[in-house]
Formats: structure tokens, C-alpha cells, sequence
């Protein structure tokens, strides 16, 4: 820093360095300057001899403000991660802790996609109250007004439409000549494209965000030319996604800086940054987008996705509010709702939290070494900079038994974010009842895989009623199943090649169905040898798959109930 002596001190501009409107509390005073290391944001940071200090951004391309909306699309770009699916029960519920979240904007889904995920967008639209609800469209005009219907009776409506940027996406994705011959030829009917289905969503509803996509290997000309042409065209957001996770965050900054710097009529619309993590850089490439002018954050909870997913909302979030001071914005997120909206997102896709998973993961605030033990102890501070409470852990919990009662099990899983009729959980507390018996604790994680095993998103027309099973090194494999199939009781047996295949034979003889198994995966829901199973099946009839789940202590019960579970919702 330098030291000097101003008069009638000012915010610095790059025409008059040392002129402006800001007085140094009108009379003479020592004043630090400090030079901002950001390459485009002109500002400096005044230090006043009596300790008093202010800091201004001064740049004409960039909006005044300092809050960035946060834009959440768990329900839509997080469902498409391999193996996940989520019902319309499960979105909703989604939808409403993402309320609580304070997220600015849901993406509930792509109405065209199904009849199912149309359903799903209806429903939030209409009974979730607070954030903007938004629907995915491409540039096409079923989907728009697929969007439009969808949305109608939201309160605060966004279609999310767009089209390919990108050399690789212009002639791999539209290779077909009706696009045009040639390169420029395409561009020329994409551009057509956008602008037309942007002029048909504005036709649906005010407020419409268009996606330029790959726009992170687009040839910035064509870009620029494509974003001014659809902010004419009305759209009130121009989305830059780095699809691919292919960018760096200093070319990824260095992009949104040339949008604000090269399409015209820029200030018309917000800059929203969406970046893929196929690199790891999804988080700092977004915090990158957004230090260089970008006001709008897009992201799902965990950061799940397509691929390896998307930027983590909750590590951006907290790397904004833990850096204030470096960022100088905020949004308004209630942070307080991470840990729970983390835990039902990855219960609800069957995702589990790594360990080490920043901010939300079980062991973001754990010290095990002997140095940071010793050093937290006397301070917290010295191995910590958040504070658990601050993204909703808690160090006191509720030991659930046998013996908790209802109204514990009822305030627990409130807390976890379930809210469950009195007969939902008349239900629940039996089957909680059941474990209990067998644990000397019941963990969180347990509840909530109990909470889908009892409570499934989907019409459960086969119920399993009684399993026993038979098998040892040199007994063959067998097992009786009773099954309440559409309310009629049927009851089989099979041998096969081990005590879960035997169960799975069975079952299919008792439905008459020949469903494939792609994949049988069974996992610890907790520590221990009592600790609860879940088996997660993914099964396939014809061209539909879907996954089952199943939990419970014995791992023959998990996995009967998954593969019931998966064709319920097959059949």
C-alpha cells in the first residue's frame, strides 16, 4: 500500500484517478490506498487514519448491485445424473425445502419431456410459494408452449430456452442440411432459431432466460452477436454455460468480461453464469464468472448432475459469504437449510454425501489429528472458518430408541424436513419401532432411508408381506415369498443361485414379470453390525428402466423390498 494525504478524497476512475465525489470525512486525514488486484473492476479501497474505511466498485458495465440470485436446478440438470429418477412426490418435496432454502430461482423441470415431469412443473408452479419457478424448453415451439402450460398458474413465471453456440454443436448436433450447408449457413438459422423462441416465450410469460449452449467453446464473435440478438428479442437473462466443464477459471472469467464488454445492449439483461465440473472447476469457474460482472449463480445442491456434475450451490454460496471481504456480494440463501436440503437430495437420488464433501460433508467439521485437535480446542478459529451452526449442523441431537415416543420421532424427522401426515406417521413409527429394537440408536441416516422404504413416490400395487429364506455352504439356495399383489395374496417359492437370487425368482414367478437386473448395489446406511442395509436395484422392461430401493437390517429384506420397490414403479 502507499500512504498519501488527501483533502477531499475520491473513488478513483481511470479518466480522473484521484477525483470523484466521496470526502474523507470532510476534513484532512492520512488515507491507505489499496489497489484492487482484480483486472477489470476498477475500485480502491480507502483506509482513514481514525480506522474508518469504505470500498466502492467503479465500472459502467456492471450493475450496481451486489446481491447474486441464485438459480437451483437440483429437480431438472441434477436429475439427469446417471441412475437417479425422481417422482413427482419427491420434486415437490424438493421444491419446498429449496423455499425454505431461499433460492431465488427453481428450475422444477422440462414439461416436454413427459407426461410425469410436466405433472411435476404444474404442481410446484402452483403450490410452492416464494422463489421464481422455471421451465427448461428447447428452441422449439411444443416445448415452449408445453412451458407455458406448465407455468400458468405460478406467481412469479421463467421459460429456460435456448440452443447450441458452438462450432462442435452447430455441426454435430444440426448436421441435417435443413439447418443449412455450411457452417455459416447454420449459424445464421440458429440464430433465427433463438430469436424466434425467445419471441414465443415472451409470448408465455415476462420473464425469459435463454441458454447459449457450450457457449465455453463458442467462437466469442458468433456469441456476442447471438446474446445481443436475443435481449432484443426480449430475454430478460442470457445464460453462459460452460457445458462441458471444458474452460479454466480465468477463461471463463475472461469470457463473461467480454459479453459485458462486446454485446451492446447488455444491460438490459442479467449475465447468468452454469458451469459442469468435468474438470473439477465448476465452483471456481462460477465464482470466476460471477467476480467478473455475472449476477445470477447456477448450481445444483451436492453438486449433482450430468457427467460429474455440476457447481455445488452450497460451496458456492458460503465461498461468497465466508469471502465477503475479497467478493464484496451476497445473496439470500438461508444457509441454515444446507445440511438438511443436502441429506434429502442425496436420500431422494440414492447419492450419498462423500465424507469429505465441502461444507455439507459429515467430516467438513471434524478434527481428528492431534495438532488440530489441540489448536481448535484453544480456538476454533485456527482450523475452522465457518461455524457449523452456520450451515446447519449441530453439535446436540436427539438420541432416538425404542423408547423416544412419537412425538420425538415426529420432531426428529421434522427437522430432517419430512412432514408427514398423522397416518404417514402412525406407519412410520411402527417400522421405526421395528429397528429400534434391533439398534441401540437409530441414526439420521437411518430415518431417512426408513422414510422412502415406508413412504414410496409411487402406487405400491405389490407389497411384500413374508420372506423367509434358506441357504449355507452346502444347502441349495431357497426362499418363500407372500406377496399382496392388487390386494390378492399369492405366496411362492424358488431356489437359485444364492439366497437373492432365489428371492428374485420367486418374486417374478408370483408377478409374471421377467424384468432384467442391471445392477444390484448394497451399502451401510450407518456404522456397525447392526447398522441399517439399503439395497439400490436398477432393473429393465423393454426400453423403460427405473431403480428400486430397499432398506432394512436383514439384507435379504433390503433387497426384496428394493426389487418390489423397482417394479412397482415398472409396472
Amino acid at each position: 500500500m502507499t500512504e498519501r494525504t488527501f483533502f477531499e478524497s475520491s473513488w478513483r476512475t481511470p479518466t480522473q484517478p484521484d477525483v470523484g465525489f466521496w470526502k474523507c470525512h470532510s476534513i484532512p486525514r492520512v488515507v491507505f490506498i489499496s489497489e484492487s488486484p482484480l483486472r477489470y473492476a476498477k475500485w480502491t479501497q480507502l483506509f482513514c487514519s481514525d480506522n474508518r474505511s469504505k470500498t466502492c466498485i467503479e465500472d459502467a458495465g456492471m450493475k450496481a448491485t451486489s446481491k447474486i440470485a441464485v438459480f437451483d436446478t437440483t429437480l431438472r440438470d441434477g436429475e439427469q445424473a446417471a441412475g437417479t429418477r425422481l417422482g413427482s412426490r419427491d420434486k415437490i418435496t424438493l421444491a419446498r425445502q429449496l423455499a425454505r432454502l431461499k433460492v431465488d430461482i427453481i428450475e422444477a423441470g422440462f414439461p416436454a419431456s413427459s407426461p410425469e415431469d410436466f405433472d411435476a412443473v404444474r404442481k410446484i408452479a402452483q403450490e410452492i410459494e416464494g422463489p421464481t419457478i422455471c421451465a427448461l424448453s428447447r428452441a422449439v415451439a411444443a416445448d415452449i408452449e408445453s412451458c407455458g402450460k406448465a407455468l400458468a398458474k405460478a406467481a412469479r413465471p421463467r421459460i429456460h430456452t435456448g440452443i447450441g453456440v458452438s462450432d462442435i454443436h452447430i455441426m454435430g448436433k444440426f448436421r441435417d442440411e435443413r439447418y443449412g450447408k455450411t457452417l455459416e449457413g447454420k449459424k445464421a438459422k440458429l440464430m433465427a432459431l433463438a430469436v424466434d423462441a425467445v419471441k414465443r416465450a415472451r409470448n408465455c410469460v415476462g420473464d425469459v432466460q435463454f441458454y447459449a449452449e457450450d457457449a465455453g467453446r463458442a467462437a466469442p464473435l458468433y456469441l456476442f452477436e447471438m446474446l445481443e440478438a436475443v435481449i432484443d428479442a426480449g430475454a430478460t437473462v442470457v445464460n453462459i454455460p460452460d457445458t462441458t466443464g471444458y474452460t479454466v477459471p480465468e477463461q471463463y472469467g475472461e469470457l463473461i468480461r467480454g459479453i459485458r464488454d462486446n454485446v451492446p445492449n447488455i444491460a438490459r439483461a442479467t449475465i447468468s453464469v452454469h458451469c459442469h465440473d468435468d474438470l473439477g472447476l465448476a465452483v471456481a469457474n462460477s465464482l470466476a464468472g460471477i467476480r467478473n460482472g455475472a449476477r445470477q449463480v447456477e448450481g445444483t445442491i451436492n453438486g449433482i448432475g450430468e457427467r460429474a456434475g455440476n457447481a455445488a450451490l452450497e460451496e458456492i454460496v458460503m465461498g461468497i459469504r465466508t469471502r465477503a471481504d475479497y467478493y464484496g456480494l451476497s445473496t439470500g440463501v438461508e444457509p441454515r437449510e444446507f445440511f438438511r436440503t443436502s441429506r434429502m437430495v442425496a436420500d431422494m437420488l440414492g447419492m450419498p454425501v462423500p465424507a469429505n464433501k465441502a461444507v455439507v460433508g459429515s467430516n467438513a467439521f471434524a478434527h481428528s489429528s492431534g495438532i488440530h485437535v489441540d489448536g481448535f480446542l484453544k480456538d476454533r478459529r485456527t482450523y475452522e472458518i465457518m461455524r457449523p451452526a452456520d450451515v446447519g449442523f449441530t453439535g446436540s441431537r436427539v438420541v432416538l430408541t425404542a423408547r423416544t415416543g412419537r412425538a420425538g420421532l415426529r420432531s426428529r424427522l421434522e427437522k430432517l424436513g419430512y412432514e408427514l401426515s398423522k397416518q404417514e406417521l402412525d406407519t412410520m413409527y411402527q417400522r421405526f419401532l421395528a429397528v429400534a429394537d434391533k439398534k441401540q440408536e437409530v441414526l439420521d441416516e437411518d430415518l431417512a432411508a426408513l422414510v422412502h422404504d415406508e413412504l414410496p413416490p409411487v402406487e405400491q400395487n405389490l407389497k411384500l408381506e413374508y420372506l423367509h429364506s434358506y441357504s449355507g455352504t452346502t444347502a441349495i439356495p431357497t426362499a418363500t415369498v407372500r406377496l399382496l399383489v392388487n390386494g390378492k395374496t399369492k405366496e411362492g417359492a424358488s431356489i437359485g443361485d444364492g439366497p437373492v437370487d432365489a428371492v428374485y425368482k420367486a418374486i417374478a414367478k408370483l408377478t409374471a414379470t421377467h424384468a432384467k437386473l442391471l445392477r444390484y448395489d448394497i451399502r451401510a446406511v450407518t456404522e456397525g453390525t447392526e447398522a441399517m442395509g439399503e439395497v439400490t436395484v436398477h432393473l429393465e422392461i423393454g426400453n423403460r428402466r427405473v431403480m428400486g430401493r430397499g432398506a432394512s437390517t436383514d439384507i435379504i429384506e433390503a433387497s426384496a423390498k428394493a426389487y418390489v420397490d423397482g417394479l412397482n414403479r415398472l409396472l
